[in-house]
């Protein structure tokens, strides 16, 4: 058992449908071959409405948030807060609520030691994943990064776990030495994501850098193995601008998440501070969005039924 929690359930992947295994091993060859070439964006729902609706605007993988989840269900984005048992059932049911791959924001595997590491990528797998990162953050701000040994070895864990499960899901390594304040951030991200490489991660990802020079470093340093940046604001670059730096991957991490708390926040405190419902110009429709949900209910039911009488 790992020192974060008492012991979990598992969240198994079906037997039919949106859930089948052969849907799940579809998805995960079709999330390794956007890994191949080219560069594609990987937004981040928080719930299973916003991912039915980037699912519907032709996103061809999503990614879960846990800072987006954790924020819905009151809570900070914290391994301690957002238990692996919570993350799992969340990723569980994004998995199940879209056709298209979907990436697991795992933390730092909810566990120190390898092994914890390794049991816990397991049940991740078993959520319906086409692929899962893994941090090197240890959560302590006296320490906040695992020593490289202990982090290769982490990274290794999950590889060997993954392997075992003959899932061909794939592995991100995550370094995240900008976060948390690294004086030398660049240098040691580098140094980190090639032996995370080398352990068998399959995709490179050190959140942080938005300059194009740091970001070209992190390609060159890793190439031919995928790099994942991370994009939370508007720094000017375009998503063809960060493809023409040798980038596979863009995630936006809570950012979709912060967008809604933005628009929401700004038109309570109005409400609250000014008497105003100025917060509520331009709102997208009621009938826009319930318009939306119908049509993809209605979908839903149909696929449901086809799949019930689907011979197995």
């Amino acid at each position: 058992m790992n020192t974060f929690e008492q012991p979990m359930t598992t969240h198994r992947i079906g037997t039919g449908g949106r859930g089948s295994l052969e849907n799940f091993r579809a998805r995960r060859r079709a999330f390794r071959a956007l890994h191949e070439a080219g560069c594609f964006v990987i937004p981040n729902p928080w719930g299973v409405g916003s991912a039915r609706y980037l699912q519907q605007l032709g996103f061809t993988a999503l990614a879960t948030t846990s800072a987006g989840f954790a924020f819905s269900q009151g809570l900070p984005d914290s391994e301690r807060a957002l238990t692996c048992e919570r993350n799992l059932a969340y990723i569980a049911d994004i998995t199940g609520a879209v056709e298209v791959p979907v990436n697991a924001d795992f933390a730092s595997g909810y566990g120190a030691s390898p092994q914890d590491v390794a049991d816990n990528v397991t049940r991740c797998i078993a959520a319906g994943v086409a692929g899962l990162s893994i941090e090197d953050a240890t959560g302590d701000p006296s320490s906040p990064l695992y020593d490289l040994p202990l982090a290769v070895e982490r990274v290794r864990a999950a590889r060997e776990a993954i392997d075992q499960s003959r899932a061909d899901v794939l592995l991100t390594a995550r370094a995240e030495c900008f976060l948390v304040g690294h004086h030398d951030a660049l240098r040691e991200s580098v140094r980190r994501l090639q032996a995370f490489a080398e352990a068998g991660a399959d995709v490179l990802f050190a959140p942080g850098p938005h300059d194009p020079t740091a970001i070209k470093a992190l390609v060159d340093a890793v190439r031919p193995k995928p790099i994942n940046v991370l994009v939370i604001r508007d720094s000017g670059l375009s998503v063809a601008d960060i493809a023409a730096l040798g980038v596979r991957r863009i995630s936006v991490g809570g950012a979709l998440a912060l967008a809604a708390w933005t628009g929401f926040t700004r038109a309570a405190q109005k409400l609250r501070s000014e008497g105003s419902f100025a917060g509520f110009a331009s709102l997208v429709s009621y009938a826009d969005i319930n318009g939306f949900f119908v049509t993809d209910y209605r979908t839903r039911q149909s696929d449901g039924r086809r799949s019930a009488e689907s011979p197995r």
